[in-house]
């Protein structure tokens, strides 16, 4: 064993790579970056096995080689045109050795080089499937499906064709009930690619509801409603994603103020009552802008909530006896509450949507229809994964 001793001499010039340092001290996302930094086959091995990745281990290389095609096959189909599709450079169907992506993604990292950008892009939409496929929440996705839409199921009756909104006090009839089962792997995808936070952040619409009730004002009592019924209380609320585009409730208190007397007194449920009471509302409303998401239509309303669910999942569910799995299952659920059985407890988040009628008609069409949000982020995600230097470089093309 040598004695060690201070020392700043190395082998080639000394220096330090200002970019990276750059990138990881002011919390720069991956995904915004243009190359990686490593220097030949043997860099990238000792980079993929502290990224998790071991290629000796039995499987890992077939399973590197299947995401860098599902990869290769996302940018094509979702960012290029079929002449652009023609410019991919050869070596990215290369899938012998996966780790030689790193390398190229690293070469020329001071000059403008189409190869490497292509690498770079290619190694961007692996990593968000790496973080897919190794979430133990998407993992279990069934089980919390099922916790979370269980207590939605006790408000959300039918009565042959009708559906309504009751918890045994009140009785709300919905226009439309949308549930957000589960989104497929490429839509998870597309969405942590024209996130900020890129696979930091959480995806909060996994799972959802969206309520249509005829008026603003019903939406207001479907609100009250799943207070009562705990489904929505301050103490679940992620109140940093509470989005309200819908409803003046200052207006709104007013109006409901005025008209107390008149619903107390219907004998049949006060329709005609209600819709009046919205045209008030819409006549004396000041404008709700409350909006974060830059996807969404400037004119699309609704009353969004980011509700937590405590899911509880069982040992035997989990798959694996609690000695071997505990701490890493708390670590990927964000520290949930292991039992001494191996039992796993955790907050999942999933959202409530209230529209009324007319919001509802609006976001079925032009800017604010689903398919309009959607493009908006096949765009947003296109300009993060293939950056703007060789988005420029396709433009140039003679394609």
């Amino acid at each position: 064993m040598h004695d060690l001793q201070a020392s700043l001499k190395t082998a080639q010039r000394f220096s330090l790579n200002w970019t990276y340092l750059n990138a990881i001290a002011r919390g720069v996302s991956v995904i915004d970056m243009g190359a990686l930094a490593l220097r030949n086959l043997v860099d990238a091995r000792q980079f993929a096995r502290e990224y998790g990745y071991d290629i000796e281990q039995p499987g890992v290389l077939d399973y590197l080689r299947r995401i860098q095609r599902e990869a290769l096959a996302f940018v094509r189909e979702q960012f290029l045109s079929p002449a652009q599709q023609a410019l991919l450079p050869p070596e990215l169907e290369d899938d012998s050795q996966p780790l030689q992506l790193l390398v190229l993604a690293s070469q020329r990292s001071h000059r403008f080089e189409p190869s490497r950008l292509w690498a770079c892009a290619v190694l961007k939409v692996m990593h968000g499937l790496f973080y897919i496929d190794n979430n133990l929440k998407l993992r279990h996705f069934a089980a919390i499906r099922e916790q979370v839409f269980a207590g939605l199921d006790e408000v959300i009756q039918v009565e042959g064709h009708q559906q309504y909104l009751s918890d045994g006090r009140i009785c709300l009839p919905l226009r439309h009930v949308d549930r957000k089962r589960n989104k497929g792997r490429h839509s998870i995808l597309l969405k942590l690619l024209q996130k900020p936070e890129y696979v930091a952040a959480d995806i909060h619409d996994h799972l959802g509801v969206r309520l249509t009730l005829n008026t603003r004002i019903e939406c207001l009592l479907a609100l009250d409603l799943l207070r009562r019924a705990h489904l929505v209380t301050l103490t679940n609320l992620e109140i940093s994603r509470t989005r309200n585009t819908l409803v003046d409730l200052l207006a709104a208190k007013e109006v409901f103020t005025r008209h107390r007397a008149e619903i107390d007194r219907s004998q049949d449920y006060p329709q005609a009552l209600l819709q009046q009471m919205d045209k008030e509302l819409a006549a004396i409303s000041q404008g709700q802008a409350q909006r974060d998401n830059p996807h969404s239509a400037a004119d699309f309303q609704s009353l969004q909530l980011t509700v937590r669910k405590m899911i509880h999942l069982p040992a035997t569910e989990l798959g694996s006896a609690p000695e071997r799995n505990a701490g890493a299952s708390a670590d990927s659920l964000n520290d949930g509450l292991i039992a001494s059985s191996g039992d796993i407890s955790f907050f999942f988040a999933y959202e409530i949507q209230l529209l009324d009628a007319a919001s509802f008609e609006k976001s079925q069409q032009g800017a604010a229809s689903h398919e309009a949000y959607k493009q908006r982020q096949v765009e947003t995600a296109r300009r993060r994964v293939l950056g703007l230097e060789l988005l420029a470089w396709l433009q140039a093309q003679p394609v």
